[in-house]
């Protein structure tokens, strides 16, 4: 089970914080993980097809879409920041 957490803009978007995912034996990477919420929630495909590429962070590390997951992971799905 991963715990994945959504921050800001993507919360918004998303209308929840949070929720709990049983990692199916397919999903082995970020860009798995993605592809899989992207085909189960229209919200999610909606941000990820707008042109700016979310931030993935794993157990609070931000890391590339090649990234291997493991059970008990923590992902967390943020926009882009910017800074002044």
């Amino acid at each position: 089970m991963i715990e994945i957490h959504y921050f800001a803009s993507v919360r918004e978007a998303m209308q929840r914080s949070k929720e709990q995912l049983a990692l199916p034996e397919s999903v082995t990477t970020v860009a798995d993980l993605v592809s899989l919420l992207m085909q189960q929630d229209e919200s999610f495909r909606s941000i990820n097809q707008s042109g700016n590429p979310l931030l993935v962070a794993v157990n609070q590390t931000v890391v590339e879409s090649s990234y291997k997951l493991s059970e008990d992971d923590e992902v967390a799905f943020f926009p882009p920041m910017t800074g002044g």
